[in-house]
């Protein structure tokens, strides 16, 4: 289960029911759509709204943690690349546990303010603050995304020259022949060179 699957049903455990129960919808869920080359958040304002983000600062958090270019249309968020909803979800639970929930009471009823140009998580439900930088900073130690000898399940973005197909996770390209564009498959990783890949369909 995705961080942001785990943030999501923390928070809504947790919320007094006055609160769950208000006019603000916690924590959106992403709706993730591929259109050619591009991925599209379609509700991106819904989720701006519902953890009270500036639109702007979460889509640049995106961008940078998803190496891709891209822009805010009306509602819309555009990412220049094809992405998996997984991938944004899990970028999604991390500018969460960064830069809205509140490590004291687990709420996402949060703000942001400047002090001494360090930015500060203020919790309105507890009044804890806590940096986010130093929350930042802890959150990048994370294990590798991809280890060899292990089986993911992976979206078949494009195909090779060899027809191989191609898949990407993070900053990997993984190559996986006898697959077809736009399949869902379940792969073993047999090799990793650098940011590529080489797998096979997982037989399990």
């Amino acid at each position: 289960m995705s961080d942001y699957r785990a943030l999501l049903a923390r928070a809504r455990e947790r919320i007094p029911h006055a609160m769950s129960s208000g006019a603000r919808v916690l924590l959106t869920d992403p709706e993730v759509l591929v259109e050619g080359k591009n991925t599209v958040i379609r509700n991106f304002g819904d989720i701006v709204d519902s953890i009270r983000r500036e639109p702007l600062h979460l889509l640049q958090y995106l961008l940078k943690e998803l190496g891709t270019a891209g822009n805010i249309d009306g509602r819309r968020a555009i990412l220049k690349r094809k992405l998996s909803e997984q991938q944004v979800k899990e970028r999604l639970g991390s500018y969460m546990a960064t830069y809205v929930m509140c490590t004291e009471c687990n709420r996402p009823d949060t703000h942001l303010v400047k002090e001494d140009r360090i930015m500060i998580l203020e919790c309105e439900a507890c009044g804890a603050r806590r940096p986010v930088k130093q929350m930042k900073a802890q959150q990048t130690e994370k294990v590798p995304v991809l280890e060899e000898r292990k089986v993911y399940e992976v979206m078949i973005e494009d195909l090779g020259k060899k027809g191989d197909g191609i898949a990407r996770v993070d900053q990997y390209v993984i190559y996986v022949p006898g697959t077809s564009k736009g399949s869902k498959v379940r792969i073993f990783i047999e090799k990793i060179s650098g940011t590529v890949a080489y797998a096979r369909l997982a037989t399990e």
